[in-house]
This record gives C-alpha cells, sequence and structure tokens, in this order.
C-alpha cells in the first residue's frame, strides 16, 4: 500500500467520545487531513462480547483503509483494549491507540510511582491499562483503578462542571486520593472534557494523563520517523462518517470537538 504525506488519518470510536482523539490530533498536527469513523448505530461496546468488538472493529479498520488513510488510531479504549491485535493484523499502514500512550505516558509522568486510574466499567474490568503501564515498569508500580460509569452521561449531558457533576467526582475520586497518587489517567475519551473539573478536585499536587493528547504526540512522533507529515499549506479536510443519528452525533460532537463537524456521512457496514 503506497503511503502518501497528504493521505489522512484514520481515527474510529464507538461513537462520539473518540472525537476528543481527533480534536487532539487536529492541535497537534494542524495539517493533517482526518477521516472519522463513529460506529452511533451500535454503540455502546462496553456490553458487548470481545469477539463482537473485534468484528466491528474489524470492518470500521477495513471501511478506513479504502480511503487510503496513512495511520489508524483506535480511539475507543473498549476497542483498545480487546481489538487492537485483529485491527494491526491486518492494516498495512501503523495502528496506534489510546491505552498504550496513555500508560507510556503515565509511567513517565509520575514522581512517587502512585498512579491511579478512571474509566468506564469494562475499560477499568479488562485491566488494560495496568497490564500497559506494567509492560512499561516492571518493578511493581502502585496502580490504583476506579469505574466511573456516570460521567459518560454527565459529559454527553453537557454537565462539565455541573454541581451534580463535581459531587459525582468527589465520590469516585476521593478513594484515589487517599492512596497518595500523583498522576491520574483518563481512560476515557469523553473524560477529557472533564479536566478543568478533575483537576480542581485532585489538587496541583496530581497530574492528569489524557489519553487523547499523549496518542496525538505518538502520532506526530511516529509520521515524522516515517517521513509521512503533510507538508501542505491549505485547510486540512475533516470527514466525519456515522452509522446512525448523524444530526445527534453532530450536536454533541461540536461540543466535543470544539468547532463545526463539517461533512457528517451516514454509512453502513452490514
Amino acid at each position: 500500500m503506497h503511503l502518501s504525506p497528504s493521505s489522512p488519518i484514520g481515527i474510529f470510536d464507538s461513537g462520539v467520545g473518540g472525537l476528543t482523539v481527533a480534536r487532539a490530533v487536529m492541535e497537534r498536527l494542524p495539517r493533517e487531513n482526518i477521516v472519522y469513523f463513529g460506529d452511533t448505530a451500535r454503540v455502546p461496546y462496553g456490553v458487548k462480547s470481545r469477539e463482537t468488538v473485534a468484528r466491528f472493529a474489524e470492518q470500521i479498520a477495513r471501511f478506513l483503509l479504502a480511503k487510503q488513510v496513512k495511520m489508524l488510531i483506535i480511539a475507543c479504549n473498549t476497542m483498545a483494549a480487546v481489538a487492537y491485535d485483529t485491527v494491526r493484523a491486518l492494516s498495512p499502514v501503523p495502528v496506534l491507540e489510546v491505552i498504550d500512550a496513555g500508560a507510556r505516558t503515565a509511567v513517565a509522568r509520575t514522581r512517587n510511582r502512585r498512579i491511579g486510574i478512571i474509566g468506564t466499567p469494562s475499560t477499568i474490568g479488562s485491566g488494560a491499562y495496568v497490564t500497559a503501564i506494567q509492560r512499561y515498569d516492571q518493578s511493581g508500580m502502585f496502580l490504583a483503578t476506579e469505574a466511573c460509569p456516570l460521567f459518560v452521561p454527565l459529559v454527553e449531558e453537557g454537565w462539565l462542571d455541573h454541581p451534580v457533576t463535581r459531587l459525582t467526582a468527589f465520590e469516585y475520586l476521593t478513594p484515589l486520593l487517599a492512596q497518595n497518587i500523583d498522576t491520574l489517567v483518563l481512560g476515557c475519551t469523553h473524560y477529557p472534557l472533564l479536566k478543568p473539573m478533575l483537576g480542581s478536585v485532585m489538587g496541583q499536587g496530581v497530574r492528569l494523563v489524557d489519553s487523547a493528547e499523549a496518542v496525538s504526540e505518538r502520532a506526530e512522533d511516529l509520521l515524522r520517523e516515517m517521513k509521512l507529515e503533510n507538508p501542505g499549506q491549505g485547510e486540512p479536510e475533516h470527514v466525519f462518517h456515522v452509522t446512525d443519528v448523524p444530526q445527534r452525533f453532530r450536536e454533541v460532537g461540536e461540543r466535543f470537538l470544539g468547532r463545526s463537524l463539517g461533512t457528517v456521512r451516514v454509512e453502513s457496514l452490514c
């Protein structure tokens, strides 16, 4: 497969959350074209079997590869946890994912070697972040995890600093604060929108690791190594594909992206 610097980056997620990854990539790599895919007809993925998630991920990856992307980014934590090997096996282009990037950054940033991880119940239950962090550190770093199921609906409602959201954050995060962590991994693509509020709850002594930012940094490094950075000076093209409810995707998505979505196209993978 011929890779061109002007080819787009493919980013995919089970729905709208991966737009925080798209946003981080747009901000770090403003010249890059992006093709985004959100599987809005089949979300949520967290309640589905590993085999089903892997099959859906393969379908989406093949769709994006047909668009001649030069890189794939798995922006969904559930897909990253269970389908990375499946996607990597079929892809002729580099494949990045949020869990590995977030784990690598957390290990590099912690000072007291005590890391907290928050995410959806399925992501926390998979142990994927713990496994990834242990891959980069073999010497017994202390890890504390907390599932935060209410954050996703609160973010999609737009309650980013609502009293209910802040109270919920105190309930979820107090046990982690008691563990004297100095680094907190935001293990869900919805959570970056809560960063200002989460930072105030955790205090200045705790560094927040945004997996969206971490994977965008890794994408920048990899494109530079491969000499595939887009040299174009014009406006990049960003195209968004969904499998259902495009208007809802646009309404919520523009909050996630911080800008207009532009073209949103409905696709069928069946």
